[in-house]
Formats: structure tokens, C-alpha cells, sequence
């Protein structure tokens, strides 16, 4: 699933069968069939073309949001949790803050506040989800800086950012990847809601949220405008979710059988 949707990502000029912002009032609101395999949207323009290159928002949404966020996350995590004392305090001080406010709640205030468009949407997911991984990491380190080969490096006088990186930051990898590989999912459907509210991706760029936005003015008579952008988002968060629990099982050894 995921597969088939970084394949149409990447290709999607020549997949689309149509331009996706070329507008032709002519052929406005046809039902799937015939020319247009998925139908038009109310200005005539080609439904399965701009949930072709929707998929391209989606993805690179998604890919920032986890790389931006888990580096966020993870360096603050591992510094709390190896550190300790005014570090941790203030780092986890800072996660509470931040996880005191509904997920979507938050990011639609700082969208809100520095006005729509790709970049604040990418901003305001990074700001929101960093908190889960900085938990996590600390979690995860917690537990390894009392490891005997932690102890070791120390007694060998290896400086902190060195046992860090060297010695905590790989055992903590194959959780993050997990935890990456889940937040995907989430990041693909906080941007389709923003954009759904009108706060996130600006027309005619083609995004799914805005695809839904413009569908329920009309569900009575082409319900079909919402379907489609409806059933790929639902494909996507589950094909990441089910990528996640797969992930799990193959990284984590008790899960084995």
C-alpha cells in the first residue's frame, strides 16, 4: 500500500491523465465513468489527477514532520533522560506544556496565528508531535544509562555527547522507526483536517482536505467529490498503521515467535 503510494508520488506527472488545476466549467461535477475515470469537481477539473499529485502533499508532509519532530524529539529526549536534573526538568517541564493542549486544538492556533499555507502547517505538526518522541527516548535511556557497557564507556572517560550517540542513540533507533512510521499516519491526517478547515494547504493546490472541504457543499447530488479524497486518506493512515505494527514485530525480540 505504501509501495503503491510513493509510486504515485513520484511519477505522478505522468500518471495523472489530466493537468490537475486546469479548469474546464464545461465538464463540471461529470460522475465517474467515461473520460474522467473518478469524476470532476465542480470547476471541471479531473478528480483522479489531483488525488494523484494529493498524494504528493500527503507524503512530503508526512516525511518532514516525522524527520523534523523525531530529531526535535529525540535529541531532547536523550538529554533528559542521560543528564538528568535541571535538563530533565526543564525538557519534560516543556513536553507537559505542549501535551496539556488537544493535538489538533494546537496546531489549528498556530496556524491560526501565522496565517495558512504549507510551511506554517509543517511548523505547527513538528511543534505538536515532537513531545511523543521526546518521551519515548527518555524512556528508552532511562533504562540504558544504567547498562554495564554505559559504565564502562564513563569509567573509560567517554565525554557525554559520545555515549549518547555512540552507545544510547543506536539502541533507540528501532522504537523510533516505529514510532516514526505511526506518526506518518498521524501527520497525513492532521494536515488533511487543517486543510479541511481551510488553515492548512491554499486552492488550487491539490490536497485531500481541501478536495473534502469543497465536496460537502455538494454531498446531495456528486456525494462522489467527498468519497474518493475520503477512502485515500483512510488508505494511507492505514497503510502507515499497519507498516507500524509490522515494523514492531520485526524490531522488537519478544514479539518474535
Amino acid at each position: 500500500m505504501i509501495g503503491v503510494l510513493v509510486f504515485a508520488a513520484i511519477f505522478a506527472p505522468y500518471l495523472a491523465p489530466y493537468n490537475p488545476y486546469t479548469v474546464s466549467l464545461d465538464t463540471r461535477l461529470q460522475p465517474p465513468g467515461g473520460a474522467h475515470l473518478l469524476g470532476t469537481d465542480e470547476l471541471g477539473r479531473d478528480i483522479l489527477s489531483r488525488l494523484i499529485f494529493g498524494t504528493r502533499v500527503a507524503l512530503w508532509v508526512g516525511i518532514v514532520t516525522v524527520v523534523l519532530s523525531g530529531f526535535l524529539g529525540v535529541s531532547g529526549g536523550l538529554v533528559a533522560g542521560f543528564l538528568g536534573g535541571y535538563w530533565d526538568a526543564v525538557i519534560m517541564r516543556l513536553v507537559d506544556v505542549f501535551l496539556a493542549f488537544p493535538v489538533i486544538i494546537l496546531a489549528i492556533a498556530i496556524v491560526a496565528v501565522r496565517g495558512p499555507g504549507l510551511t506554517n502547517v509543517l511548523l505547527a505538526l513538528v511543534l505538536v508531535y515532537w513531545t511523543s518522541y521526546a518521551r519515548v527516548a527518555r524512556a528508552i535511556v532511562l533504562l540504558l544509562r544504567e547498562e554495564e557497557y554505559t559504565w564502562a564507556a564513563r569509567t573509560l572517560g567517554a565525554s557525554p555527547v559520545r555515549i549518547m550517540l555512540r552507545h544510547l542513540l543506536p539502541n533507540a533507533v528501532a522504537p523510533m522507526v516505529v514510532l516514526a512510521s505511526l506518526g506518518m499516519g498521524n501527520a497525513i491526517l492532521a494536515e488533511a483536517a487543517l486543510s479541511f478547515l481551510g488553515l492548512g494547504i491554499q486552492p488550487p493546490e491539490a490536497s485531500w482536505g481541501s478536495m473534502l472541504n469543497v465536496g460537502m457543499g455538494f454531498l446531495r447530488d456528486a456525494s462522489f467529490l467527498s468519497t474518493f479524497p475520503g477512502v485515500a486518506i483512510f488508505v494511507t493512515v492505514l497503510g502507515f498503521n499497519l507498516l507500524g505494527d509490522g515494523l514492531r514485530d520485526a524490531l522488537d525480540p519478544r514479539m518474535r515467535t
